[in-house]
C-alpha cells in the first residue's frame, strides 16, 4: 500500500477536524508585523505524545508540556509563539506559559490542561505579556479550517528560518483515508537530541496515547534527532502529535500492518520535516547525509557520522566545494571506536574516494563536482560490523558566524 505525499502543502488543516491560526502581536516588540503567535486546535479531544530537549537547562514551557503530557489522556490543541524563548526566565517564566494556557483555554473554550504551550527565540527575556494575551484572543477568535489560516501558523512559530515547512502523507485503509500533517520550525542550534526546532504534528487516525508515543519515539530516533547544522542543543525543542480519530481507523496493535503503515507515514513526516530544517539551516549552502555501514555497533556508527558531521574542518571544506576526504578521515578516527585504517571505503555519493584505505586519485574531478552540489551524501564503509546510521548534516559558512556573532 503506497503512502500520498505532498510537500509544501497548506499543513494542520489538511487533517479534518483541527482548527489553526497564525497572528501578529508583536512579541519580539520591534514593530516588525510578522506573525507570531499560533494556534492549532481541535474541538475532538485528541490522544498525543511528545519528545523534548534533553538539555538540562529547559525552557518553562517544555517543563509544563511534560507535566500535561504525563498527567492527561485527553487534549485539544497548542498555543505557540516566536520571538521569545521564554528559557531561562525564572518563576515569572513558569508564570506566564500557564498564563499563555489559561487565556487559550478560557477563548477556546476548553480546560488548560487539555493544551501544550511552546516558545521560541531568544532565551533570557520575559514574554511581553500584554501583546501575547491579544494575539492569543485574536488567534482564538480566528482560528479556522482553511489552507490560509494554517499556511499563517507555518509562519508564525518562525524564527530566523527563511520559509515555512510542512508536509502531509496520507494512506487509505478499508475505504478510510487516514491523514497526517505536519509543520515545523528550526534553522539555527540544530544538533540533537533534537535541535532548536518545534515540530507539530497532527492526525485523524485513533491510536492511544501509549501507542502514538510508541510511534513518535521511533520516529523521532530517525529524523529530529538525526540532523546537525551547528552541533548546538536547544533549550525548547519539543516534537508533539495529536490525534482526533476522526476517521475512525483504530490502531490498537503496535504490530499489525495497519500500525507499520502508520509509522512508516509519520516516519516520512518527520524525516521530511527534519531534511527541511537542515536545509533551511543558518546560511547553509549544502546539505549532506553522512552514511556509516559495516560499524561494530550502532552506537559506534552514530558516533562516527556525529564526529563527521560536526567538525568544523569538514563542514567549511564542503563550503568550499573542497573534496577534502582527508578531513573526514580524521574525524572518523576521533571518534575512537577502533576503525582500521585499510578496512575503510569511502564514497561520495556513489563514486570510490577510498578503497580498502587507499585513495582513488583518478577520481579527484569527480570528487570535486559532487561536493560542488548543492547536496550529495558521503559514506563510510567501516568493515567492522553489520551496523549503520544515517545523519543529515550541513557545511558551515562565514555567512553563519556574521549571522551569529550578535542578537
Amino acid at each position: 500500500m503506497q503512502l500520498a505525499i505532498i510537500e509544501d502543502s497548506p499543513g494542520i488543516s489538511d487533517v479534518p477536524g483541527f482548527a489553526t491560526a497564525g497572528v501578529h502581536c508583536d512579541v519580539r516588540e520591534n514593530g516588525h508585523p510578522r506573525l507570531d503567535v499560533a494556534l492549532i486546535f481541535s474541538a475532538t479531544p485528541c490522544s498525543a505524545a511528545g519528545v523534548f530537549t534533553t538539555n538540562d537547562v529547559k525552557a518553562a514551557p517544555v517543563k509544563i508540556d511534560q507535566a500535561i503530557l504525563a498527567k492527561g489522556t485527553a487534549f485539544h490543541g497548542i498555543i505557540s509563539n516566536s520571538g521569545n524563548a521564554n528559557a531561562c526566565t525564572g518563576a515569572q517564566g513558569l508564570q506566564d506559559a500557564q498564563a499563555m494556557l489559561d487565556m487559550t483555554a478560557e477563548y477556546c473554550g476548553v480546560a488548560a490542561d487539555t493544551l501544550f504551550v511552546c516558545s521560541t527565540g531568544r532565551i533570557g527575556r520575559q514574554l511581553p505579556m500584554a501583546n501575547i494575551q491579544r494575539g492569543i484572543q485574536m488567534a482564538c477568535e480566528q482560528k479556522a479550517t482553511t489552507a490560509e489560516q494554517s499556511q499563517n501558523a507555518a509562519r508564525a512559530i518562525l524564527t530566523s528560518d527563511t520559509r515555512p515547512k510542512t508536509i502531509t502523507v496520507s494512506f487509505e485503509w478499508q475505504q478510510q483515508t487516514v491523514i497526517l500533517a505536519g509543520m515545523a520550525k528550526g534553522a539555527g542550534m540544530i544538533e540533537p537530541n533534537m535541535a532548536t526546532m518545534l515540530a507539530y504534528i497532527a492526525t485523524n487516525a485513533h491510536v492511544s496515547k501509549k501507542h502514538l508515543q510508541h510511534f513518535l519515539s521511533k520516529a523521532n530516533d530517525t529524523s529530529f534527532n538525526a540532523i546537525t547544522v551547528d552541533g548546538d542543543m536547544s533549550t525548547n525543542d519539543t516534537v508533539l502529535c495529536l490525534a482526533n480519530g476522526t476517521s475512525q481507523v483504530e490502531i490498537a496493535d503496535e504490530d499489525s500492518e495497519l500500525a507499520h503503515l502508520f509509522q512508516q507515514a509519520l516516519d516520512t513526516v518527520c524525516r521530511c520535516l527534519a531534511k527541511k530544517i537542515v536545509g533551511d539551516g543558518e546560511k547553509v549552502t549544502k546539505r549532506v547525509t553522512v552514511n556509516i555501514q559495516q560499524a561494530p555497533t550502532s552506537a559506534a556508527a552514530e558516533k562516527v557520522a556525529r564526529a563527521i558531521g560536526n567538525s568544523l574542518l569538514v563542514k567549511t571544506s564542503w563550503y568550499g566545494n573542497d573534496p577534502n576526504w582527508g578531513r573526514i578521515m580524521d574525524a572518523a578516527g576521533y571518534a575512537r571506536i577502533g576503525l582500521q585504517e585499510n578496512k575503510i571505503d569511502l564514497l561520495y555519493n556513489d563514486c570510490p574516494v577510498l578503497r580498502a584505505g587507499t585513495p582513488v586519485h583518478e577520481n579527484l574531478a569527480t570528487w570535486k563536482t559532487i561536493v560542488s552540489n548543492t547536496e550529495f551524501s558521503i559514506t563510510l564503509n567501516l568493515h567492522l560490523g553489520t551496523c549503520a546510521y544515517q545523519l543529515i548534516s550541513s557545511d558551515l559558512s562565514e555567512a553563519y558566524v556574521d549571522f551569529n556573532k550578535s542578537e
